[in-house]
């Protein structure tokens, strides 16, 4: 099984992690250092992790919404 390897890259970040057993993915966190953000609806922004991930040679990285907000 490949391993995820990280680096932090902003004090506060937090490790990307698997939140139920057998779970297909890791959660990621927003790191926010300067405190939380407000959207306009619609509007869209590049939301930092504070995080450098390698992703080993033949796998890929994928960033989706909540599950919790799918339809």
């Amino acid at each position: 099984m490949p391993r995820v390897r990280f680096t932090r890259l902003a004090k506060g970040a937090v490790p990307p992690q698997r939140m139920t057993k057998g779970a297909a993915g890791f959660d990621l966190a927003a790191c926010l250092p300067d405190g939380p953000w407000t959207f306009a609806p619609g509007q869209r922004r590049a939301v930092p992790t504070g995080l450098a991930v390698a992703i080993d040679t033949g796998f890929e990285g994928q960033v989706r919404p909540r599950s919790g907000l799918a339809l």
